[in-house]
């Protein structure tokens, strides 16, 4: 799968979902309701970081949840694109990008979201054919304000921005015609899940939908 494949096909799928939950799961048991959850709250794309000894189980687990889309967060390596592939994860997600990363990707038919923060990162990654991008860390690089000055000169750029989203300052982002959907942990607390309070997270879900759905424009996509 070539770059620019990866993009639209990720940007299509992320214009229906104004919100990716970023979820570290310790505990496989704890990934089948978790996906339930997030599902019953109008939640179907998800990103499980690779953080934990149990992910590529709950990718797995949560990949065979019907309606599910599986993301597999924090790729760093070739390595760990094929081991997220075979889990059964049906695309990555990197906080920046290497040539060795977007070559295994490619080469597996990983859809890629790789990640950028400065208009140099962005341009490689335009050059590649890559124009969905994961903007990280978005509130220690500028937020709103970085990723407005960037859409100046660069237009081509869609981006997810992750790293200090908010319910609060969501909208401010999707406000943007460059954002097509932004990346959050407090939809699904680490606290959360470990205490399984799934009601507590599909609430979550259901205000995130409701309050964010509508606020992005996705004709860019």
């Amino acid at each position: 799968m070539k770059p620019r494949e990866c993009s639209e096909w990720l940007s299509a799928v992320c214009a229906d979902n104004p919100v990716i939950p970023v979820l570290t799961i310790e505990d496989v048991d704890n990934a089948l309701p978790l996906g339930n959850a997030l599902l019953a709250g109008g939640i179907s794309v998800l990103e499980v970081t690779l953080r934990t000894e149990d992910a590529l189980d709950v990718i797995q687990a949560m990949a065979a949840i019907p309606n599910c889309i599986v993301g597999a967060g924090t790729l760093l390596s070739s390595d760990d694109a094929k081991k997220a592939k075979e889990a059964g994860a049906t695309f990555g997600v990197s906080p920046g990008s290497t040539p060795d990363l977007i070559r295994a990707c490619c080469e597996l038919d990983l859809p890629l979201l790789p990640g950028a923060v400065t208009p140099t990162e962005v341009m490689n990654l335009l050059n590649q054919g890559f124009n969905f991008l994961k903007f990280f860390p978005a509130s220690a690089f500028g937020g709103q304000k970085t990723l407005a000055a960037i859409a100046g000169p660069l237009p081509q750029a869609n981006f997810c921005p992750t790293g200090g989203v908010t319910l609060e300052n969501a909208p401010s982002y999707l406000s943007l015609d460059s954002v097509v959907c932004v990346g959050g942990s407090w939809i699904a607390p680490i606290s959360d899940v470990e205490n399984r309070n799934w009601e507590n997270i599909q609430a979550n879900a259901q205000e995130a939908t409701m309050t964010l759905s509508g606020q992005t424009d996705f004709t860019s996509c």
